[in-house]
């Protein structure tokens, strides 16, 4: 009867790890300082301490890190962001990208308070260079935040030419997160930044790449494929991150 116990046990413990999402560290410290503002808040007034812990949970939600599945495909270009794909449009990239002033595919995924905030590379190649520019916080999902708002890009080698990956603060954003660094190599899929509190990412793509989402549309960061540079490939291998 004890074995038989035992493998349902783990069987539950197992199902309950599967199930949390593991939080990013870089969210320890904002999920600590709920925690003690609830402690405090509580000893004050006692249901005080239950609306905080919301907010605690909340904050742990919001940073939240899920592994996911990515293709691996050089002709594919996935989402670097959770959220909803606001603009497809050609445009002229930032200046600061040196990626020349000839308009290009320019793909944004508008980031809620509620979506994961941890950024992935959008395609495999070589990071050329990290470039960050201040700026306001109007509201990210306008389209002038692209121009106004605090910004940090980083341009990609790839195989179909360099590619523009932008981090743009939104309203209430007031730290962009980049952990990468130039001359390293990036796999498609691969973290390499985070926003915190409601944001946008812009993808600039050259000559070649085709959507293959729509306006509107959700984005999953590291799955959802937003365009693609060709049309005629064979099966797509994937990788767990």
């Amino acid at each position: 009867m004890e074995n038989a116990r035992r493998p349902a046990a783990m069987s539950l413990f197992n199902t309950v790890r599967n199930t949390i999402v593991p939080v990013h560290k870089e969210g320890y410290p904002f999920v600590a300082a709920f925690f003690v503002a609830s402690l405090v808040l509580g000893w004050i007034f006692k249901p005080l301490f239950w609306i905080g812990m919301i907010f605690t949970l909340w904050c742990a939600y919001f940073f939240r890190d899920p592994e996911r599945v990515t293709p691996q495909d050089d002709d594919l270009v996935i989402s670097p962001a959770d959220g909803k794909v606001s603009a497809i449009q050609m445009v002229t990239p930032p200046a600061e990208l040196n990626l020349g002033s000839e308009p290009m595919l320019r793909i944004s995924v508008f980031m809620n308070v509620f979506n994961c905030h941890v950024n992935r590379a959008p395609m495999r190649g070589r990071i050329v260079s990290i470039n960050y520019r201040s700026g306001s916080f109007v509201n990210a999902e306008l389209d002038k935040a692209s121009e106004d708002n605090e910004r940090n890009g980083l341009v990609i080698e790839t195989q179909h030419g360099q590619i523009g990956v932008v981090q743009i603060a939104g309203l209430v954003a007031r730290r962009i997160l980049c952990w990468a660094n130039p001359n390293e190599p990036v796999d498609a899929g691969e973290r390499f930044g985070l926003i915190r509190f409601g944001s946008r990412l812009d993808v600039f793509l050259p000559a070649g790449a085709a959507p293959r989402v729509s306006l509107g549309q959700t984005a999953v960061a590291g799955e959802t494929v937003i365009a693609e540079f060709a049309s005629a490939r064979g099966p797509v291998i994937s990788r767990r991150s």
